[in-house]
């Protein structure tokens, strides 16, 4: 075994083991104490975020998908591994949330809370829809994360929905955007929950991130 294999592997297994919902979090004291690292999930409100999130962790019903964008509204938080390794946050959805306004802000300041103030956030997945790419509400999401200094890595979500050329020419200018921003990681994963691509690369570099001091 390779071990590139062997890595993938153990992030199989880290996955296999439990993984557990733990609490929906309105605001930030309501998070439970920062005693593991954590890696948020972030994205439009129609980006696929918990059909990912399920095939990451191999549970159906693990995040509830629904069709109706910005239904996600607190941080959904859940323990992965035993002993705790480390946890997954799924932060609610930005952009074509159909709510009042006043609940939209308050959504946004909870994620701009924890993105600012969570010493324990080693990174964030910025999912981007492989079907239209980046648009102008994700540039000025990884501004935000640039300035905040949090350390974040672009994946592109329904690989599966466009043609394997249209993909390599999204794929490449996502490359191209996430070189150069200052706090994005260089590596851009393209993944499919339906197919399961690139699944496993990202639990790698999940678990990867959960792990680093």
């Amino acid at each position: 075994m390779t071990s590139e294999s062997h890595d993938l592997e153990t992030a199989r297994r880290r996955f296999a083991g439990p993984v557990e919902f733990i609490l929906s979090a309105p605001a930030l004291e309501f998070l439970p104490p920062p005693s593991a690292p954590e890696i948020a999930f972030a994205g439009r409100s129609n980006v696929g975020k918990s059909s990912l999130l399920n095939a990451l962790t191999g549970r159906a019903g693990l995040a509830r998908a629904s069709t109706t964008p910005g239904r996600t509204q607190e941080l959904n938080v859940f323990d992965v591994g035993e002993p705790r390794a480390f946890r997954l946050i799924d932060m609610p959805g930005y952009g074509y949330a159909k709510a009042p306004k006043d609940i939209v802000r308050q959504w946004q300041a909870l994620v701009f809370d924890y993105l600012r103030g969570r010493a324990v956030l080693k990174r964030v997945l910025l999912l981007i829809d492989s079907r239209h790419g980046l648009k102008p509400v994700d540039h000025e999401v990884m501004g935000l994360l640039d300035k905040a200094a949090v350390s974040y890595q672009l994946v592109l979500t329904k690989a599966d929905k466009i043609k394997p050329s249209e993909l390599e020419k999204v794929l490449e200018e996502t490359v191209a955007a996430a070189r150069a921003r200052s706090a994005a990681f260089p590596q851009v994963l393209a993944t499919s929950a339906e197919k399961g691509d690139g699944i496993a690369e990202l639990r790698l570099a999940v678990m990867t991130a959960g792990e680093r001091s």
